[in-house]
């Protein structure tokens, strides 16, 4: 058994590494002017960018997150995900054409025009906290997978994936973020079913005796199955997941940007449909790789100082030969190169969209460009400081942590997206209400909810007694939009109608359907 790298698996990491940075090289020549480094309009065909999708929502989260989840627990964090088909089915078709059609770059652009500056700042500031908080977790799974692993510094490998990251949205722009994701796609979809297929080999009695060793032991299935709001149960995953949907695929800049990169509507829904229905099958991979792994070490005994999130590590160092550890562990790497390469650009796009074009009009396209190269340098910055402060304090239960902190930083932008979206009547002032509203319900939840200190001597940050916020964490985003939807539009009923622009709402869109 390997506990250490071979010289072939360094070889193989730095091989894909360079290719990586070529891939940023290749296409520098043509970062020219912000619609080409944001959009690369026309350029890309649909599949690519189907796959850029995938890529995209699949870092190191999903690769060590998932496996640890389903090695520790059931399935249950995995029915978000499975949401997302069933909600973005009967959603996309209109989604996607009503951005390609009033808006320019920016996600944000829609919540301005539809209810004024402070919804479009409000959203947008919303977005670059989930994205800071996202990336770091990226970041900090990575570096104390590959640190664990090869026996170097997790900063330094920090420092240097976050380094060729940086470089790569530097010289490449959007156009090269989205080739990238298609060769690391096929790796990431690769490396999991070589995974799957080794796993499932080495389990003495093959596949029905990990279901029965699996289900035996509770880990199958997505319970508990009570309608109980106050833990996590099946109930609370799928009512948080079909906000997730519409908020990944309907107001996060980072998957709308990509139907705006796309020649044409049709090419753009073709694009989002192929990377829902890509994407979910690799996270239900890698969350039965988790399971298999739980039954596996059922059968094996592991080591006890090995924690949940380090168990797939420590099974591709001990069990699979020389060159697959470099290759899966490469893909690893891609995986969390991919997702953040895609959210520095689209944290830059916002960046001068949305702000620095309103402290700095009317300049020149390559002014913005400049402003935008920079944006991508100080994001990377920042997110590297994130993920250094994660190694400092350690984490548990990453991939409950970051669906806690998404629901946190959602803030209610569902809840604006669908009332701008179905409702003519409601208006600026009215959805302005209910998002100050949102805001106090969110800080009080999250103040009598939430534990801090070591160990047993933990207490909550605001404690109300009786009247601490009583449901799941994950409950508190799905409140958020509902508060933002209901006070938003009562609000609104005070103060007269908008004159709307009908491109807007879903209204608009039927009625152009009819015409057509």
């Amino acid at each position: 058994m390997n506990h250490t790298l071979h010289a072939i698996d360094y070889g193989i990491i730095l091989f894909f590494l360079g290719l990586t940075l070529y891939f940023g090289f290749i296409f520098a020549n043509k970062q020219k002017t912000t619609q080409n480094y944001f959009l690369a309009k026309g350029k890309v065909p649909s599949w690519a960018i189907g796959m850029s999708l995938l890529a995209t929502l699949i870092s190191s989260v999903t690769f060590l997150g998932y496996p640890g989840e389903g090695y520790s627990s059931n399935w249950i964090l995995l029915v978000q995900g499975l949401m997302v088909p069933i909600v973005l089915l009967g959603t996309i078709w209109f989604i996607v054409p009503i951005f390609r059609k009033v808006i320019g770059l920016s996600t944000y652009e829609y919540f301005e025009k539809r209810f004024g500056r402070f919804a479009r700042y409000y959203s947008s500031s919303s977005f670059i906290l989930r994205q800071f908080s996202g990336m770091g977790t990226v970041l900090f799974l990575m570096a104390i997978a590959l640190g664990n692993l090869t026996g170097q510094s997790p900063l330094l490998i920090m420092l240097v994936i976050g380094g060729i990251i940086i470089l790569v949205n530097l010289k490449g722009g959007i156009e090269a973020v989205i080739w990238l994701d298609v060769f690391q796609g096929f790796m990431l979809l690769a490396s999991g079913i070589t995974c799957l297929v080794v796993l499932l080999y080495s389990i003495k009695g093959g596949f029905s005796e990990a279901w029965q060793i699996a289900s035996s032991k509770g880990h199958t299935g997505f319970g508990p199955y009570e309608l109980d709001l106050s833990k996590l149960t099946f109930i609370v995953m799928v009512i948080n997941g079909s906000f997730y949907a519409i908020q990944k695929y309907g107001t996060d800049q980072t998957v709308v940007q990509r139907y705006l990169t796309a020649k044409t509507d049709r090419q753009a829904i073709r694009a989002s449909l192929m990377g829902i229905f890509l994407t979910v099958p690799v996270w239900m991979m890698f969350m039965f790789i988790g399971t298999l792994l739980f039954v596996f070490y059922q059968q094996n005994p592991l080591p006890e100082k090995v924690q949940a999130d380090a168990v797939f590590p420590y099974f591709m160092m001990t069990q699979l030969p020389t060159g697959v550890v470099g290759f899966i562990l490469s893909a690893l790497i891609s995986a969390a190169i991919c997702s953040l390469s895609a959210d520095l650009n689209s944290l830059a796009a916002v960046g001068v969209e949305d702000y620095y074009k309103v402290l700095r009009p009317n300049q020149s396209d390559e002014s913005y460009l400049k402003a935008s190269k920079w944006i991508v340098v100080v994001s990377g910055i920042i997110t590297l400081l994130i993920g250094a402060l994660y190694l400092s304090t350690g984490s548990e239960g990453v991939l409950g942590i970051v669906f806690t902190l998404y629901a946190i930083f959602s803030g209610g932008i569902v809840g604006i997206f669908l009332l701008g979206l179905l409702s003519s009547r409601a208006n600026t002032q009215g959805v302005n209400i209910g998002i100050f509203v949102c805001i106090l319900f969110t800080a009080y939840a999250f103040l009598t909810s939430t534990q801090i200190g070591l160990g047993d001597q933990k207490s909550l940050l605001l404690d109300l007694g009786a009247y601490n916020f009583p449901h799941h964490k994950l409950m508190l985003g799905v409140y958020s939009h509902l508060i933002v939807i209901v006070v938003g539009y009562v609000a609104s009923l005070f103060f007269p109608a908008p004159n709307c622009d009908r491109n807007l709402l879903l209204k608009g869109w039927f009625e152009d359907r009819k015409k057509k």
